[in-house]
């Protein structure tokens, strides 16, 4: 057989794979499917031509096909490797982990579940060792989503649910393939093993393969740096990754190669985006695209021609631990999916999923080329006995023939027998909602290129009508439907459409590149959950979206933690600058969304709903303006430069524009325009180089400030600078709480705290001091005391607070006086907090709930006001407001 041959079978078989595509659509039938049984049909027709004596014309043709010079390491290491890591590029991983526990269950535990319910039942059927039937279950455990996917996103399933499938195949292909390697070394050396070391094993081979996957997919994003500009270099790294990672975990490390190139194109998809420029980066996800559309076609075609040969010596015996098996499969994932699935609800862990749906993930729980894979190493491994290989061979390609025959070509009529397929009123009125917004844009973009073009205004309207006439039929058919569709579904319909709109708004951020990617894509990630949430919960659940996208990310909260134990600053210092730089787009896009829903949902929704709506987002505008004024308070010069570097940002891309247009006109040469764009290539880079928030967490400057250690000479500045530690602290953060002893003093350098009194809150500020009386007197503390801005504290321990006073008769003087009022006035009022003015003069109090000062403002020692910045505020109905100097 020479290359040549090969080389134009599969180049026939690449033709024979695009003309499929449309016919499946045609037919209504999954690709896979339909591919697969074409597959069948050109290995079984080979197979005939060759052994037929009728003729022996086509027998170099046919030899081709019977003999493909393809094995299960061709399936596994050339092309298993792209689609583990192009699924895990294409996903969205922040979503994902939303879903982390639902996830595991359908992907590990179900693959663990699977395997032993088919090798306990299997084993007593076939008078096969158990260790054989276990390995069966092992292969058969892989599901092919892409068939019960592509029927989601046509009927318009929740986006929650096509991503719980996605992630179970992805994670699902990994554990079972895990799982499959330590079964067969078990099945060829005989040794025994308790379910235990198994497991154990097993769980030490997906983590090792993590790790060492990520790492991988690390250093591959940091190779991007060296060619972020260059599309072909960033893609040509990319296809190496998994490769490198796949077999340097097999062949080096002893760990699993399927979890290494799964987390390396997760590593990828995370870090990828903040190095790559955007271009280059659609490029690259588009050539993976096309990557995963040969592999996964060919793998399913080449695969199916095995087909007769896996089948070559079955009988009807074989049938009966074929029907055990199918039995034992849906069974098993149905008992996953009905009975533990539904604790993880009950749990809290996980939203619930409809039991329609769970039907039809059991029934299309598919198994494709990666179980015949599978199967078809074990019949070329030597070591497995003979009869071993045919009953592994027979019964998980005829396991993998029902589903894809049957499920397959079944799913469809079984959603439409469970009514999925049905458009509820709730869906209409959210699909005339959408269109009627689509419409308004359409016929507003239509006048303005009427008044651009001078076209006279009759003819403009007579074009504009027909839109007009189409809004109208939808506004009408919402009346009509407002029976059946209740005010608060055409609330979500609402909601719903005002995600789309900061979607496309952020989405014109990233087009014109005025916004780090990083900040965009955790952005589109949050506004993909508000969607979703306001969808099926309404205006509850989509305040509460907004709320979080307004909280701390888990990134934020590590550092801050990081910052506590370690010291380290750096971490802190970039998760708080990306907490600036969010809240600054998130401003824009909100202040750019309150037209849209003037003179769109008002017309499509009316006036009512339309003013509620504009309320969510005025409220939400409100909130994100008091978290960056919180922000801008407590770091004016970097909020400066950053919406200076957006505004720099914004101007070269409008000036790339002006370029295009002229060279468009021919008014400038390809000469020039390179040139012209060369110079804003380089004042891009330098703009996308975020400058460095310092913290102003320096201690001996902090020390230096501090007007109680005023007097102080340099050298005792030095020294107390040794003993303090900086501390910061977050708005809402809790700083001392009620009862507990006494331990260090806080002193407030920037920012402000509130201490809960019984007669209401006290503020304190800069150069005020709070702990001390505790370790005073001995006792415990008697308040709570929270920040309510961005905060830099000194602590100093309590013994070190003694010696300091002890060293320092003037310091101690002063702290004396203070806790000696604030003694008495404990006293007096029982439930008084020992924190008050340093100086003891009446304090800030605030009405309880809503911010709002009343009273004086609390003097500071070196005699200042102290004016405490706004706090970083969330969407509650607190309205923040600051106390102005003087």
């Amino acid at each position: 057989m020479t290359l040549q041959l090969i080389l134009a079978a599969i180049a026939g078989l690449l033709v024979v794979v695009a003309l499929l595509q449309p016919v499946a659509e045609r037919l209504q039938v999954p690709a896979s499917v339909l591919l697969a049984t074409v597959g069948i049909l050109i290995g079984a027709v080979a197979a005939l031509i060759l052994y037929s004596p009728w003729t022996n014309s086509f027998d170099t043709l046919a030899r081709v096909f019977v003999d493909f010079p393809i094995t299960a390491d061709t399936f596994l290491y050339i092309f298993l490797p792209l689609l583990l890591f192009q699924t895990a590029l294409s996903l969205d991983v922040r979503r994902l982990v939303d879903d982390i526990a639902p996830i595991l269950l359908l992907a590990v535990v179900a693959v663990l579940v699977a395997t032993a319910a088919i090798g306990f039942t299997l084993a007593p059927v076939s008078g096969q060792p158990l260790v054989a039937c276990l390995l069966l279950g092992a292969i058969v455990a892989t599901t092919d989503p892409v068939a019960v996917i592509a029927i989601f996103r046509e009927l318009g399933a929740p986006a929650r649910l096509t991503r719980l499938v996605e992630g179970e195949s992805l994670l699902n292909d990994a554990a079972a393939i895990t799982l499959f390697v330590l079964l067969l070394e078990l099945l060829l050396t005989g040794k025994e093993t308790t379910v235990a070391d198994g497991l154990l094993r097993f769980a030490i081979a997906g983590i090792g393969g993590a790790a060492f996957g990520y790492f991988g997919g690390l250093v591959a994003t940091g190779l991007f740096r060296f060619v972020r500009e260059i599309p072909a270099a960033i893609v040509t790294i990319s296809v190496a990754v998994p490769y490198l990672v796949f077999i340097g975990g097999e062949e080096l490390f002893h760990v699993s190669g399927v979890v290494a190139a799964v987390a390396a194109g997760v590593a990828v998809n995370i870090h990828g985006p903040t190095i790559v420029a955007p271009d280059p980066w659609r490029h690259l996800r588009e050539i993976w695209e096309q990557i995963e559309f040969w592999a996964a076609s060919l793998i399913f075609v080449l695969a199916s021609i095995l087909v007769p040969h896996l089948l070559g010596d079955i009988g009807l015996w074989d049938l009966v631990p074929l029907g055990a098996l199918i039995l034992a499969a849906f069974l098993s994932r149905a008992l996953v999916l009905f009975a533990l699935l539904p604790l993880l609800s009950f749990l809290k862990v996980s939203e619930r999923v409809s039991n329609a749906y769970k039907v039809v993930i059991v029934w299309g729980g598919l198994r494709g080329a990666v179980t015949l894979a599978l199967a078809l190493s074990v019949t070329e491994n030597a070591g497995v006995p003979p009869e071993i290989q045919r009953f592994i061979a027979a019964t998980a390609t005829g396991f993998t023939l029902f589903t894809l025959l049957v499920n397959g070509t079944t799913l469809r009529s079984l959603i439409h027998v469970l009514k999925l397929d049905q458009i509820s009123a709730f869906d209409v009125a959210m699909r005339d909602g959408v269109v009627a917004v689509a419409l308004g844009n359409v016929k507003d973009a239509l006048r303005y290129t009427a008044e651009t073009a001078e076209i006279p205004k009759d003819i403009a309207d007579r074009a504009i009508r027909p839109y007009d006439k189409r809004i109208e039929d939808v506004r009408q058919r919402t009346d009509t439907k407002r029976a059946d569709v209740i005010e608060r579904d055409r609330l979500k319909v609402g909601l719903v459409a005002l995600a789309d709109r900061e979607r496309e708004l952020v989405l014109e951020l990233f087009r014109e590149r005025t916004v780090s990617i990083r900040i965009i894509e955790h952005l589109l990630t949050d506004i993909g959950r508000l969607r979703e949430r306001a969808r099926t919960g309404g205006r509850v659940e989509y305040n509460r979206a907004a709320k979080e996208m307004l909280g701390y990310s888990l990134r934020f909260r590590i550092a801050l933690r990081i910052h506590r134990w370690l010291g380290w600053e750096r971490l802190l210092s970039d998760a708080l600058s990306d907490r600036f730089e969010r809240i600054l787009v998130m401003r824009i896009v909100l202040t750019e969304m309150k037209p849209f829903v003037a003179e769109r949902l008002n017309a499509v929704l009316g006036e009512r709903l339309g003013g509620i709506i504009s309320d969510i987002v005025d409220q939400r505008h409100q909130a994100v303006a008091r978290s960056l004024a919180a922000l801008e308070l407590q770091y004016p010069d970097y909020a400066q430069v950053l919406e200076e570097r957006f505004l720099t940002r914004s101007a070269l891309r409008r000036e790339e524009l002006e370029y295009d247009n002229l060279f468009e006109d021919r008014l400038i040469g390809t000469e020039l325009l390179h040139d012209l764009k060369r110079g804003i290539k380089a004042k891009r880079a330098a703009s996308e180089i975020r400058p460095k928030l310092d913290l102003g967490l320096d201690t001996r400057q902090l020390v230096a400030q501090f007007p109680l250690f005023k007097d102080l000479d340099g050298v005792e500045v030095l020294q107390i600078a040794k003993l303090l530690r900086p501390r910061f602290a977050v708005p809402g953060e809790r700083l001392i709480r009620r009862g507990e002893r006494g331990e260090s003093v806080f002193f407030i350098s920037s920012g402000a705290v509130e201490v809960a009194l019984a007669q209401g809150p006290l503020r304190l500020g800069r150069g005020d001091f709070i702990g001390e009386l505790a370790l005073i007197t001995g006792g415990r503390r008697s308040a709570d005391v929270t920040a309510i801005s961005y905060c830099n504290l000194l602590i100093l321990e309590g013994e070190d607070f003694q010696a300091l006073l002890a060293r320092n008769p003037d310091m101690n003087t002063k702290v004396q006086s203070v806790a000696a009022q604030r003694l008495a006035q404990n006293q007096a009022t029982p439930m008084l907090d020992e924190a008050v003015a340093a100086d003891g003069a009446p304090g800030v109090s605030l009405a309880a709930g809503d911010f709002t000062i009343s009273g004086t403002a609390t003097a500071s020692l070196d005699g200042q006001p102290n004016v405490p910045p706004l706090a970083d505020a969330d969407l509650s109905d607190a309205t923040a407001t600051a106390a102005q100097p003087g």
